[in-house]
Protein backbone atom coordinates (compact mmCIF):
# COMPACT_ATOMS: atom_id res chain seq x y z
CA UNK A 1 0.00 0.00 0.00
CA UNK A 2 1.30 3.43 -0.95
CA UNK A 3 0.56 6.17 1.54
CA UNK A 4 -0.06 9.71 0.32
CA UNK A 5 2.64 12.30 0.76
CA UNK A 6 2.15 15.92 1.77
CA UNK A 7 2.98 16.91 -1.81
CA UNK A 8 0.50 14.42 -3.33
CA UNK A 9 -2.30 15.73 -1.09
CA UNK A 10 -1.53 19.31 -2.09
CA UNK A 11 -1.31 18.37 -5.77
CA UNK A 12 -4.67 16.58 -5.70
CA UNK A 13 -6.28 19.54 -3.93
CA UNK A 14 -4.97 21.92 -6.59
CA UNK A 15 -6.06 19.63 -9.45
CA UNK A 16 -9.57 19.64 -8.00
CA UNK A 17 -9.45 23.45 -7.81
CA UNK A 18 -10.00 23.42 -4.07
CA UNK A 19 -8.56 25.98 -1.69
CA UNK A 20 -7.16 24.83 1.64
CA UNK A 21 -10.24 26.35 3.28
CA UNK A 22 -12.55 24.61 0.82
CA UNK A 23 -10.92 21.24 1.45
CA UNK A 24 -10.97 21.80 5.20
CA UNK A 25 -14.67 22.62 5.13
CA UNK A 26 -15.50 19.53 3.04
CA UNK A 27 -13.36 17.29 5.25
CA UNK A 28 -14.61 18.74 8.53
CA UNK A 29 -11.16 19.80 9.70
CA UNK A 30 -9.46 23.17 10.15
CA UNK A 31 -7.66 25.07 7.37
CA UNK A 32 -4.49 25.37 9.48
CA UNK A 33 -4.44 21.58 9.79
CA UNK A 34 -4.62 21.22 5.99
CA UNK A 35 -1.78 23.77 5.66
CA UNK A 36 0.37 21.90 8.18
CA UNK A 37 -0.31 18.53 6.49
CA UNK A 38 0.64 19.96 3.09
CA UNK A 39 3.77 21.57 4.53
CA UNK A 40 4.78 18.24 6.08
CA UNK A 41 4.74 19.71 9.58
CA UNK A 42 2.31 17.14 10.91
CA UNK A 43 1.51 13.49 10.19
CA UNK A 44 -2.26 13.24 10.00
CA UNK A 45 -4.24 10.51 11.68
CA UNK A 46 -5.72 7.82 9.47
CA UNK A 47 -9.21 9.14 10.26
CA UNK A 48 -8.16 12.62 9.06
CA UNK A 49 -6.70 11.19 5.84
CA UNK A 50 -9.95 9.32 5.26
CA UNK A 51 -11.92 12.57 5.68
CA UNK A 52 -9.60 14.37 3.25
CA UNK A 53 -9.87 11.63 0.62
CA UNK A 54 -13.64 11.41 1.06
CA UNK A 55 -13.71 15.17 0.39
CA UNK A 56 -11.58 14.61 -2.72
CA UNK A 57 -14.00 11.91 -3.92
CA UNK A 58 -16.99 14.19 -3.31
CA UNK A 59 -15.31 17.00 -5.23
CA UNK A 60 -14.49 14.66 -8.14
CA UNK A 61 -18.15 13.66 -8.42
CA UNK A 62 -19.18 17.31 -8.51
CA UNK A 63 -16.97 18.15 -11.48
CA UNK A 64 -19.10 19.31 -14.37
CA UNK A 65 -18.42 17.83 -17.76
CA UNK A 66 -18.89 19.98 -20.88
CA UNK A 67 -21.11 17.33 -22.49
CA UNK A 68 -23.66 17.79 -19.70
CA UNK A 69 -24.21 21.52 -20.21
CA UNK A 70 -23.42 22.19 -23.88
CA UNK A 71 -26.03 23.15 -26.41
CA UNK A 72 -26.21 20.96 -29.45
CA UNK A 73 -24.83 22.95 -32.34
CA UNK A 74 -27.85 23.73 -34.49
CA UNK A 75 -27.23 27.39 -35.22
CA UNK A 76 -24.28 28.33 -37.40
CA UNK A 77 -23.59 29.86 -40.78
CA UNK A 78 -21.36 28.85 -43.67
CA UNK A 79 -18.61 31.09 -44.96
CA UNK A 80 -20.24 31.35 -48.40
CA UNK A 81 -23.57 32.66 -47.06
CA UNK A 82 -24.48 36.35 -47.08
CA UNK A 83 -24.05 38.55 -44.02
CA UNK A 84 -27.75 39.39 -44.32
CA UNK A 85 -28.59 35.71 -43.91
CA UNK A 86 -26.26 35.47 -40.87
CA UNK A 87 -28.00 38.47 -39.27
CA UNK A 88 -31.40 36.84 -39.86
CA UNK A 89 -30.26 33.56 -38.28
CA UNK A 90 -28.84 35.38 -35.25
CA UNK A 91 -32.00 37.45 -34.77
CA UNK A 92 -34.27 34.43 -35.20
CA UNK A 93 -32.44 32.49 -32.47
CA UNK A 94 -31.51 35.43 -30.22
CA UNK A 95 -27.74 34.98 -30.45
CA UNK A 96 -25.19 37.77 -30.48
CA UNK A 97 -22.59 35.59 -32.20
CA UNK A 98 -22.49 32.36 -34.19
CA UNK A 99 -19.74 30.08 -35.39
CA UNK A 100 -18.90 29.87 -39.07
CA UNK A 101 -18.74 26.19 -40.02
CA UNK A 102 -18.00 24.60 -43.37
CA UNK A 103 -18.61 20.85 -43.70
CA UNK A 104 -18.67 20.38 -39.91
CA UNK A 105 -15.34 22.17 -39.39
CA UNK A 106 -15.15 25.56 -37.61
CA UNK A 107 -13.52 28.18 -39.84
CA UNK A 108 -14.42 31.40 -38.04
CA UNK A 109 -17.06 33.34 -36.16
CA UNK A 110 -19.32 36.28 -36.77
CA UNK A 111 -20.88 38.57 -34.18
CA UNK A 112 -22.91 41.69 -33.59
CA UNK A 113 -19.64 43.46 -32.78
CA UNK A 114 -18.36 42.57 -36.25
CA UNK A 115 -21.47 44.09 -37.81
CA UNK A 116 -21.29 47.27 -35.75
CA UNK A 117 -17.61 47.83 -36.61
CA UNK A 118 -18.30 47.21 -40.29
CA UNK A 119 -21.24 49.62 -40.34
CA UNK A 120 -18.93 52.44 -39.34
CA UNK A 121 -16.88 51.75 -42.47
CA UNK A 122 -19.50 50.66 -45.05
CA UNK A 123 -23.07 51.26 -46.09
CA UNK A 124 -25.67 48.98 -44.53
CA UNK A 125 -26.97 47.73 -47.89
CA UNK A 126 -23.45 46.76 -48.92
CA UNK A 127 -22.81 44.85 -45.71
CA UNK A 128 -25.92 42.68 -46.05
CA UNK A 129 -24.78 41.45 -49.47
CA UNK A 130 -21.21 40.67 -48.40
CA UNK A 131 -20.16 37.05 -47.86
CA UNK A 132 -19.62 35.90 -44.29
CA UNK A 133 -16.06 34.85 -45.19
CA UNK A 134 -15.23 38.49 -45.98
CA UNK A 135 -16.29 39.65 -42.53
CA UNK A 136 -15.75 36.74 -40.14
CA UNK A 137 -13.32 36.77 -37.25
CA UNK A 138 -11.28 33.97 -35.74
CA UNK A 139 -12.98 30.75 -34.77
CA UNK A 140 -14.10 30.27 -31.19
CA UNK A 141 -11.77 28.07 -29.11
CA UNK A 142 -12.73 24.41 -28.96
CA UNK A 143 -12.75 21.72 -26.28
CA UNK A 144 -13.63 18.05 -26.07
CA UNK A 145 -17.08 17.03 -24.78
CA UNK A 146 -15.34 15.40 -21.80
CA UNK A 147 -13.49 18.58 -20.78
CA UNK A 148 -14.02 20.04 -17.33
CA UNK A 149 -16.11 23.18 -17.03
CA UNK A 150 -13.16 24.94 -15.36
CA UNK A 151 -11.30 24.95 -18.68
CA UNK A 152 -14.33 26.44 -20.43
CA UNK A 153 -14.74 29.11 -17.74
CA UNK A 154 -11.16 30.23 -18.29
CA UNK A 155 -11.67 30.41 -22.08
CA UNK A 156 -14.91 32.36 -21.66
CA UNK A 157 -12.98 35.11 -19.88
CA UNK A 158 -11.51 35.98 -23.30
CA UNK A 159 -14.03 34.65 -25.83
CA UNK A 160 -17.83 34.98 -26.14
CA UNK A 161 -18.33 31.25 -26.80
CA UNK A 162 -16.53 27.90 -26.81
CA UNK A 163 -17.17 25.19 -29.37
CA UNK A 164 -17.30 21.52 -28.48
CA UNK A 165 -15.57 19.26 -31.00
CA UNK A 166 -15.75 15.50 -31.26
CA UNK A 167 -13.39 13.86 -33.75
CA UNK A 168 -12.76 17.27 -35.31
CA UNK A 169 -16.45 18.01 -35.93
CA UNK A 170 -18.39 20.71 -34.08
CA UNK A 171 -21.19 19.12 -32.04
CA UNK A 172 -22.04 21.86 -29.53
CA UNK A 173 -21.21 25.17 -27.89
CA UNK A 174 -21.19 26.89 -24.51
CA UNK A 175 -21.58 30.60 -23.74
CA UNK A 176 -21.07 32.74 -20.62
CA UNK A 177 -24.82 32.58 -20.07
CA UNK A 178 -24.61 28.78 -19.68
CA UNK A 179 -21.94 29.11 -16.99
CA UNK A 180 -23.96 31.72 -15.12
CA UNK A 181 -27.02 29.41 -15.19
CA UNK A 182 -25.01 26.84 -13.21
CA UNK A 183 -25.10 29.21 -10.24
CA UNK A 184 -28.86 28.66 -9.94
CA UNK A 185 -28.39 24.90 -9.72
Amino acid sequence: MILPTAQSIKQQRIELRLTQSGLAKRAGVSQPLIARIEAGDVDPRLSTLRKIFDAFDQSEKEKICVRNIMHTLVVFVSSDESVGHAVSIMQEHGYSQVPVIDNGVPVGSISEDTFVKSMAENKTAMISKMKVEDMMGESFPAVSPEADIGIVSTLLERYPAVLVLEKGVAIGFITKHDIIKLLHG
